[in-house]
């Protein structure tokens, strides 16, 4: 993850050393040489992905001047919002940073201290899923849609326990994949890291944003820093509401969207939301730079 990024243009590298001296540790190396069990953990991963996430964009805004002055919006889905603000003005890298590495150690203290997690369901609807939650969450148990991503695709977050015995109702019926992450995130089982979350982002000095950036709890567009810090708060507790946040962004009038950073998950979702999307990608080594997807 981000090795082509930082092999080819000094403007990622250069923002991998700065966040290697704030993090404590070589983020290059961890990004495109660490094991899998510490890339999972949270405290790693947020940094890793938000600043994969950054440097593709900076390095694209760079190679796309003209292209880079249209963008209109930012969206991020739950870790990629901060991504997005960013991009849109709202912090700066550094101040990001340290902001998703507190993040990150809040939510996986939060993670250790019970045995939850997140899978992936295909091919149903959202009040299928609801259903299937409430029929196998236990007494005291949660269990409920975390990531609402496109028609189809839609992650249920809560107690494994839980989500087992969802596995074992529906085994051979639906396609369910379990998420490699550390717990049950934007649900309240995260509470915990949410009083350090909101310390943190009092102590950072977010501004308002250039750009509206769509946020995952309401899927509506904002500017005020404000707003976007009780935003960013709630969300580690909150249903990420991506297709709703794709869908206003269109009704706004976003015509064509660009993913920054690595995979192609975000692209996948558009098509699925509306496939007459034309979408983008910049910084995925598997893909190549720029090459787009219809």
């Amino acid at each position: 993850m981000g090795r082509a990024l930082v092999e080819r243009f000094p403007t990622a590298r250069a923002l991998f050393e700065r966040a290697s001296e704030i993090l404590g540790y070589d983020l290059a190396e961890l990004c495109s040489a660490g094991s899998e069990e510490k890339l999972s953990a949270t405290e790693f991963s947020q940094p890793a992905l938000f600043v994969t996430g950054i440097a593709a964009a900076r390095v694209w805004q760079a190679e796309n001047p003209e292209q880079a002055a249209r963008v209109t919006a930012a969206a991020g889905l739950s870790l990629g919002e901060y991504t997005a603000v960013c991009f849109a003005g709202g912090l700066t890298f550094e101040d990001t940073l340290r902001l998703v590495q507190r993040r990150g150690l809040a939510m996986q203290a939060a993670a250790d201290a019970v045995q939850s997690g997140m899978a992936s369901i295909l091919g149903l609807e959202l009040a299928e899923i609801e259903k299937l939650c409430e029929e196998n969450r236990g007494e005291n148990e949660i269990l409920q849609p975390a990531n609402l991503l496109c028609p189809g695709n839609i992650a249920v977050s809560g107690h494994l326990t839980a989500i087992d015995r969802l596995e074992q109702q529906t085994k051979g019926n639906l396609k369910l994949i379990r998420l490699n992450v550390a717990g049950a995130f934007h649900t309240p089982l995260m509470q915990p890291a949410v009083a350090k979350l909101r310390e943190a982002l009092q102590e950072m000095p977010l501004g308002d944003c250039k750009l509206p950036v769509y946020s995952n709890v309401d899927s509506a567009p904002h500017t005020q820093a404000d707003e976007i810090r009780e935003l960013l708060s709630r969300q580690v507790v909150s249903p990420v509401r991506w297709e709703d946040s794709i869908r206003r962004m269109i009704a706004d009038g976003v015509g064509s969207f660009l993913e920054a950073g690595t995979g192609r998950v975000l692209r996948g979702t558009l098509k699925r939301i509306d496939r007459k999307l034309f979408s983008q990608g910049f910084g995925d080594e598997a893909d190549g730079f720029g090459n787009t997807t219809h």
